[in-house]
């Protein structure tokens, strides 16, 4: 089996380009996997955009590609219209719901292209878009078992998992762990202690070869931003040790925070995972990085 993981955007909330985001991005969400040529793209954020102009350049190949949203925020579609491969005649995409009948994603993937807010309509797209969906919560797709898990986020959010001859990535990101630990007043004021996540949400997560986490806030910066959907990375890395995850990377970085800040963010986890006496690997996602699996 081949497979790769590579970042177009990481950046949350709003797209934050310029030189204090120079390292780790200024685009927003979008993470491509491909699995024995199998094209897997996670959410339509702006680095969809780049996305589809690097296909063009890789092949001159019709484009066939399976599009996951964890859920249908801005910074998470915005992407979409801008999607080259959108326009051609030739390609094949399928969107992904997480249930038979939900046409959600759809839905706000058209709106999104009203002309009060876009100048092409979704109906003048000239691929085929091609609606499918999880079922039950698991697809087998060209051999690549996708699954779903819902998380903590306004207005919900989901999880992914793939898997394949052993292999596994996780990509979950706006999910807001920290309200489902029980008494949050009682974790806010422990920060130094582990944290017990929710034992399903770790079976989910257990034994990825590489875990995609949303680890938006510091500790000191959550107590302010409680109820937003965010983790803080110190939560999302203790998620990481409990599940046995082999590569964990800090993910949906805060668009206030320039590429220092999220050094010193990064620096605090992997103290944290010494300190839990765990080999657990971890950095920071970053636009460009290419992972072989």
């Amino acid at each position: 089996m081949t497979a790769f993981v590579r970042f177009w955007g990481t950046r949350g909330s709003i797209p934050t380009p310029g030189n204090s985001t120079r390292k780790y991005g200024g685009n927003t969400s979008c993470v491509e996997l491909s699995i024995d040529d199998v094209l897997f793209i996670c959410d339509g954020g702006t680095g969809l955009r780049e996305l589809g102009v690097d296909l063009g350049y890789r092949s001159s190949d019709p484009v066939e590609a399976h599009m996951f949203f964890s859920h249908t925020h801005w910074d998470h579609i915005q992407g979409f219209p801008f999607f080259m491969p959108a326009y051609a005649p030739s390609s094949k995409l399928f969107v992904y719901e997480n249930a038979e009948g939900d046409d959600r994603v759809h839905r706000l993937l058209l709106g999104q292209m009203r002309s009060e807010y876009f100048p092409v309509d979704f109906s003048d797209l000239g691929s085929q878009i091609i609606p499918s969906h999880l079922g039950r919560g698991e697809k087998s797709i060209e051999g690549v078992v996708v699954r779903h898990f819902e998380q903590r986020h306004p207005g919900r959010s989901f999880a992914y998992s793939f898997e394949k001859s052993g292999k596994k990535v996780v990509y979950a990101t706006d999910n807001e762990i920290d309200l489902t630990l029980g008494n949050k007043d009682e974790v806010i004021a422990r920060p130094e202690e582990p944290r017990q996540i929710p034992e399903e949400f770790v079976r989910f997560c257990a034994d990825a070869d590489l875990l995609i986490a949303d680890g938006q806030y510091t500790d000191e910066e959550y107590p302010k931003k409680v109820g937003w959907g965010h983790a803080r990375a110190t939560t999302v890395l203790d998620l990481a040790v409990q599940a046995r995850a082999k590569q964990l990377a800090i993910f949906h970085h805060d668009p206030m925070h320039s590429d220092s800040n999220t050094e010193e963010k990064l620096k605090t986890c992997r103290t944290r995972a010494q300190q839990a006496d765990s080999d657990l690997v971890v950095f920071g996602a970053r636009e460009g990085l290419v992972l072989k699996l």
